[in-house]
């Protein structure tokens, strides 16, 4: 059986896929741990009241043994909650955009409520929760970051802190990363966490392990302008401050930035970067920018960036497949992002995903209203390995094997603009009904 419009030629000659399925991008592997992989910090998850459910966990702590360096990127959405405004300016960052780094010790994620379009009285509250924090693990409240994620719009209470972050602070562990990755969540349907470590071996550190390790939320209202919805990152390689914002940026933008649920940016969107320096020998240099010990520790956090932005793309809400998007062929890497996004964000591609309908004119569709830049003659479109499109016409495919690889738990949709040699990746998921009755039941 082949799709009802046939393009001229002989369909017996076949076309070759745009990427053999060998040369498909695999997902970078995660090793055991999350967010207390790194040697130097603990962490808790547990109920502190901002939600009904006692048995559902509401409050994390991440915190370093020792104070330490640090740096962060958030949302630039012009309605960013208290949170942002706060432990931006914690770390030095005066103005939405400016790059945020300095010194830490611990940050503080309450979920079911976030903070945002609450005014003065929200920023008092998110400055009196880092001074609560800081007197209950010893440090002071200029060390504290906070974050919070859920409803917009309503007070957050203080009490839940005042009684829950003292005991948090107690139960504070090595262990208790996975905790603090469920306290999180809001719609998210699964915990999200990554890790991945390399050797020092052949990079002037003999002896030592390096680790990263990370924990993030996700589900909806996200398409991030910075890095993602709430995502704490650590790691026990020695990194300076500003060397630390640089690598986070550049890991937050082939990660976190390319990720695309609904569209829709956070108010709240906060990812935090520490670094312990615990596991390198007392008074070690700090890894240099140009250095092949730098090289090996972005490698690592880009691996478990990425690795936690697939598990949000993977969980939209509602979501049945993860869906990645890759575009090639770009006259520029802006115009390989819109044409990415333009698919990646499409109602009708996802709900096509949904289903398992391999129309490639939605496709054709989105890139074509993208603003990038080529010819229709040009384009060539494939889903799943499938050649679906070449020179702008329809392939022919069989649709039975299209169902059958509509089965996978990911799908893969690669586009050639034949405009230049610009390429990039965006991870999205399909719709679903349920993604309407989660957002139409979300205050209820």
């Amino acid at each position: 059986m082949t799709n009802s419009v046939q393009a001229s030629g002989d369909p017996a000659a076949g076309f070759a896929p745009l990427r053999p399925p060998s040369s498909a991008d695999a997902p970078p592997a995660s090793e055991p741990g999350g967010v207390t992989r790194a040697r130097g910090f603990r962490a808790v998850g547990v109920h502190a009241g901002f939600r009904k459910d006692p048995s559902r966990l509401d409050l994390a702590l991440v915190a370093a043994d020792e104070p330490c360096a640090c740096a962060a990127v958030f949302t630039r959405n012009v309605f960013c909650a208290a949170p942002v405004t706060v432990s931006r300016a914690q770390l030095g960052a005066d103005q939405p955009g400016e790059p945020a780094y300095g010194t830490a010790r611990v940050v503080v994620v309450n979920s079911g409520n976030a903070n945002a379009a609450t005014g003065e009285r929200g920023l008092e509250t998110a400055r009196a929760t880092a001074r609560i924090v800081g007197d209950a693990v010893g440090c002071p409240a200029d060390e504290v970051l906070v974050a919070s994620t859920g409803v917009i719009g309503e007070h957050l209470p203080l009490e839940p802190f005042e009684t829950g972050v003292p005991a948090a602070a107690a139960a504070l562990s090595p262990d208790g990363g996975a905790d603090a990755a469920r306290a999180i969540m809001t719609t998210d349907t699964l915990p999200k966490e990554a890790a991945a470590s390399f050797d020092g071996a052949d990079i002037g550190y003999a002896g030592c392990t390096f680790s990263v390790g990370g924990m993030a939320k996700g589900s909806g209202m996200i398409m991030p302008n910075m890095a993602t919805m709430i995502a704490v990152v650590t790691t026990d390689a020695p990194v300076l401050p500003h060397d630390l914002h640089k690598a986070l940026a550049r890991a937050a933008g082939t990660s976190f930035n390319k990720v695309t649920v609904d569209s829709d940016t956070s108010t709240n969107d906060s990812c935090f970067l520490f670094a312990s320096g615990a596991a390198a020998p007392a008074g070690a240099e700090p890894f240099a920018p140009g250095t092949p010990a730098f090289a090996a520790f972005e490698q690592a956090l880009g691996d478990v960036c990425q690795n936690l932005a697939r598990q949000m793309a993977a969980d939209g809400e509602g979501a049945t497949r993860l869906v990645t998007v890759n575009v090639t062929g770009a006259a520029t890497l802006a115009d390989a992002d819109a044409a990415a996004r333009a698919v990646a964000n499409s109602p009708l591609v996802k709900t096509a995903v949904y289903g398992h309908d391999a129309n490639w004119g939605r496709v054709a569709m989105a890139i074509g209203k993208s603003g990038a830049a080529f010819r229709q003659q040009d384009a060539a479109i494939d889903i799943m390995g499938m050649p679906v499109c070449r020179g702008g016409l329809t392939v022919p495919f069989d649709e039975d094997e299209a169902l059958r690889r509509f089965e996978n738990p990911e799908i893969v949709i690669d586009v050639d603009l034949g405009a230049g040699d610009a390429a990039t990746t965006v991870w999205t998921c399909d719709f679903s009904h349920d993604y309407v009755t989660i957002n139409g039941d979300y205050r209820s």
